[in-house]
């Protein structure tokens, strides 16, 4: 059974993130504005070149397909939650990257930021990365703003569901990354399967609810014992802002 639509957009938006916090365990706050680097990283901070010349390390083993360089190049709270064959699956799905361009570099003390574009077989995109002071990624987020909001909540919900909870935290606002690590969204998708049974497949999903600012999508989930919608809050430029993972999902009628 589905859980009814709340006609309760101003309450998700109130309760989803702070529900978030209250039940997973979080990794230790990070301080500074959306985009910021982590300012939990030692040592000396990078300098621009050093970033820059980081920036490419990584872009080339994207453009390369290089899985194990990828791992290598993700920060340890990130490679704690995926391995080389993980990230070579994933890339098989993902659209070829023929080219790149780095757009800006950025340091400071507690880390850099890097805004490139990837033309890939698809079109462009723009990805912007958030580096420590080792030159590892602590984060990314990619620019989604022309995509369709329901299709942005689907594919989010899927690289969840898939295990590949690295790139569904890049779906996320700068400032929710900060919080809603990939370690919590394992946690809080395991937690969710222990009421709702084993994941079996994604279904629908429907743009619920619309306001000049936020956008509200309910994406379906079945799984071996019930199915229930994940509610998932969108900005304006369709960065996931919450997530409502059910505490208590609706057992079947």
């Amino acid at each position: 059974m589905l859980r009814p639509l709340r006609s309760a957009l101003p309450a998700l938006l109130a309760a989803s993130l702070i529900g978030a916090a209250a039940t997973a365990p979080l990794l230790p706050a990070q301080a500074g504005a959306a985009g910021k680097p982590a300012a939990s990283n030692s040592g000396t901070a990078l300098s621009v070149e050093q970033a820059r010349a980081a920036a490419v390390r990584i872009l080339n083993a994207v453009k390369d397909g290089d899985a194990k360089a990828r791992f290598a190049q993700f920060s340890p709270q990130l490679q704690a939650v995926t391995s080389p064959s993980m990230i070579a699956a994933t890339m098989r799905t993902q659209p070829k990257v023929l080219s790149y361009e780095l757009l800006s570099v950025r340091s400071g003390m507690s880390g850099s930021t890097v805004e490139a574009e990837l033309t890939t077989k698809a079109g462009k995109r723009v990805v912007f990365m958030v580096l420590n002071n080792s030159g590892k990624i602590d984060r990314y987020y990619i620019d989604r703003a022309d995509d369709a909001s329901s299709q942005v909540a689907l594919q989010f919900v899927q690289a969840v569901s898939t295990g590949n909870f690295i790139t569904a935290q890049s779906f996320l606002s700068p400032g929710v990354q900060e919080d809603l690590t990939p370690a919590v969204l394992q946690s809080k998708w395991l937690e969710l399967q222990r009421e709702t049974g084993t994941f079996v497949k994604v279904g629908r999903a429907v743009e619920a609810e619309t306001t000049p600012d936020t956008r509200l999508v309910l994406v379906n989930v079945q799984f071996n014992r019930l199915a229930d919608n994940l509610y998932v809050i969108l900005n304006s430029e369709n960065q996931i802002t919450g997530v409502d993972f059910p505490e208590n999902p609706a057992g079947p009628s």
